[in-house]
């Protein structure tokens, strides 16, 4: 977020015209009576200068900041990178700059990061929730991105219909036991996923989940999944709600000398940047971010214009569940195995 040395600009340009410096930050506000030919000649020699409109003084003249805050869970994955540049383009097109925080996956942190975006002056706040935690009271308009589950949620991906996609593509397929990875039952996204899988295997298959952070929490970050070990039992497909948890499936599988897709399937979600380049490249769900920054930032613009706006308060989107689409690679193949399902199981949970 530029604030530039707005002063001197106007100077410059006000010098370069005959015109005094009033008229010309009456024009570039569009305030006062400047006709519309000066106005553009004005325009012109700002852009030619490289102005630079300061924000620090658009807020004293006109009580706003200019700038919304966006609250991520943690920068370091992949996927928050991509959100980012999505809210961060729908607030520039907006007309406002964008301040980011980042909670570290911490309850706690993610307080902290609310609070100091408030201290800045944020007019409104993005927020991709930690896990497990709901957004209580904050002192500015709110829009959340995180799940149609999610109580107080304002826009996100349809994360069950997506699952839904992917279990019906491995039904589809032929795969009768399936696999489903997760990292922990306490994220409202991975749930859903989850959860669409199950409903998109439609009875046709045979389903258990493992959760990584409970088998992690037994044998250690970074154990074995014991994909090779699925695959001995009859499993040939194993649907990861994380294209990283899809990678590390993907990357044990292979150590274990078992080949990918002819002896196994897997599949990710969120198509991150390198899904298409690994080796399989990798069947996955694309988010469609652009439009879900769109409804977002939308939302919060319109209730920081509101004349009667909320003090606070978590804000609607016009449409509140996007769609996500199936993007088939070859990381996923034919089921070549017979196989039966055993109709009396239920699909269980793979303790830890």
């Amino acid at each position: 977020m530029t604030t530039g040395r707005a002063g001197a600009n106007l100077t410059a340009i006000a010098a370069a015209l005959g015109v005094s410096t009033a008229t010309v930050s009456n024009a570039l506000s569009s305030k006062g009576r400047v006709s519309a030919e000066l106005s553009e000649k004005i325009r012109l020699k700002a852009d030619a200068l490289g102005y630079v409109p300061s924000i620090a003084g658009r807020a004293l003249r006109t009580g706003k900041s200019g700038v919304l805050g966006l609250v991520l869970p943690d920068i370091a994955n992949p996927l928050f990178p991509q959100i980012a540049q999505a809210i961060e383009k729908a607030a520039d097109n907006a007309g406002y700059g964008v301040l980011i925080a980042d909670s570290h996956g911490d309850v706690a942190k993610q307080t902290d990061a609310i609070n100091r975006l408030i201290e800045r002056g944020v007019e409104g706040m993005v927020i991709v929730p930690r896990r497990g935690t709901r957004i209580g009271n904050v002192d500015c308009p709110v829009a959340v991105i995180d799940s149609p589950s999610t109580h107080g949620n304002t826009v996100s991906a349809d994360h069950w219909g997506g699952g839904v996609q992917i279990g019906r593509h491995l039904a589809e397929l032929g795969h009768r036991k399936v696999v489903i990875i997760g990292n922990n039952p306490d994220s409202n996204v991975q749930n859903d996923r989850v959860g669409g899988i199950r409903s998109g295997l439609s009875g046709l298959a045979e389903a258990e989940t493992l959760w990584i952070a409970s088998l992690e929490k037994h044998d250690g970050a970074g154990c074995p999944l014991g994909v090779a070990q699925k695959v001995a039992q009859g499993f040939t497909a194993f649907a990861a709600v994380s294209d990283l948890h899809a990678l590390r499936a993907l990357t044990e599988l292979q150590r274990d000398g078992i080949t990918v897709p002819e002896q196994a399937s897997v599949t990710g979600f969120d198509d991150l940047i390198w899904a298409p380049v690994v080796t399989p490249a990798l069947t996955t769900i694309r988010m469609d971010m652009v439009r879900i920054a769109d409804l977002a930032v939308t939302a919060l613009v319109r209730s920081i214009d509101a004349e009667d706006r909320p003090v606070s308060g978590g804000v609607v989107a016009d449409i509140s569940k996007v769609a996500m689409e199936l993007i088939v690679r070859s990381s996923c193949g034919p089921n070549h195995k017979k196989q039966a399902v055993n109709k009396t199981s239920t699909a269980g949970e793979l303790a830890s």
